[in-house]
């Protein structure tokens, strides 16, 4: 059976939609996918065993220059490559009207999606042959395995699900000398930074500890951060410039992560990750980190991330377990 899935962004998303092609795979012995995913987020969708194609797309992009003829030409080449193959399944995802119109009604295939009460936007379901209800009061990673157990036709199982990507990154992962910690500081909303004192508080309680900490960073804004965070001790990392898959490799072999609400700790939590994240004015609930050992902090009362203090967090870390591991 040939799949295509449509769901292009954002980050978290894509990522929350990985243990719905584990669930697949194991339930259907012949089933292969194609994925459409944003440009930004290409490599994601083939790190998993499941994966034949990835179709990058650049609706974000085309966006800003809908009518230059670059643009045009890129949009063409698009359609020629989406339509080179007739899927017995199309399952969109994304459950917005721009990826519906735009990719899935484009698709040679059976189309399923949401249905008009499920869906994030109603109207999306007009592109859609076979409309599904999904409860909307669960995560959105169950909400997605419900859909693709819907559209193809399997019981939904009833573990947890499996993202199946942590083996690609740990195969050749190579043996650190020091364990570590990873920091995910950076995140594009300023409610949902963590003040640098507080990282820097928490930075000074782990120099006993004997794990190191490195920062990665995306833009130079996120580089100077990280700069501010590290002055001064020697136990920190300012790593340089990664691409997504070299991130991946780091969070991989990491002891544990803490981080703001941000797309990269989501990819902690599908490479089975302990990970701290903190949580201001976004609730985890529905949207969280999903996965083992997954820790959401937030402030006592209100929203302000300045409440949460570097000993909570502190707390969390059990920093001689951490170290005790990487000695075994």
């Amino acid at each position: 059976m040939k799949v295509l899935i449509i769901k292009t962004s954002s980050m978290g998303d894509v990522l929350h939609t990985l243990p719905a092609l584990t669930d697949a795979m194991r339930a259907i012995e012949d089933i292969r996918f194609d994925w459409v995913v944003e440009e930004n987020f290409a490599q994601i969708p083939g790190w998993h065993p499941a994966v034949d194609r990835v179709i990058p797309v650049a609706i974000r992009r085309w966006r800003k220059h809908w009518f230059g003829s670059q643009q045009r030409e890129e949009r063409v080449a698009f359609k020629r490559e989406l339509q080179s193959c007739t899927y017995d399944v199309v399952i969109d995802a994304q459950g917005l009207i721009k990826s519906a119109a735009l990719v899935t009604r484009l698709a040679k295939g059976v189309k399923h999606g949401q249905d008009s009460r499920s869906a994030r936007e109603p109207f999306a379901s007009w592109w859609y042959d076979k409309r599904h209800e999904i409860d909307k009061r669960q995560h959105a990673v169950e909400r997605t395995r419900e859909l693709f157990a819907k559209s193809l036709g399997y019981e939904l199982p009833a573990q947890k699900g499996d993202y199946a990507i942590a083996a690609h990154f740990l195969t050749n992962a190579a043996q650190q000398a020091t364990p570590y910690l990873v920091f995910l500081h950076a995140t594009t909303r300023d409610n949902k930074h963590w003040p640098e004192a507080h990282w820097r508080e928490l930075i000074g309680l782990l120099a006993d500890s004997g794990l190191q900490i490195k920062l990665p960073w995306g833009a130079e804004h996120e580089h100077q951060r990280a700069q501010r965070l590290a002055e001064g001790f020697d136990h920190v990392d300012v790593l340089p410039k990664l691409t997504l898959e070299q991130v991946a490799r780091t969070l991989a072999s990491a002891q544990a992560v803490v981080s703001v609400d941000t797309g990269l700790s989501h990819l902690a939590a599908a490479l089975d990750r302990p990970n701290i994240t903190l949580y201001g004015p976004t609730d985890p609930g529905l949207i969280g980190g999903y996965g083992e050992n997954q820790i959401a902090l937030r402030p006592p009362q209100g929203n302000s991330m300045a409440d949460i203090t570097p000993e909570q967090v502190y707390k969390q870390l059990d920093t001689e377990q951490l170290t005790r591991e990487i000695i075994i």
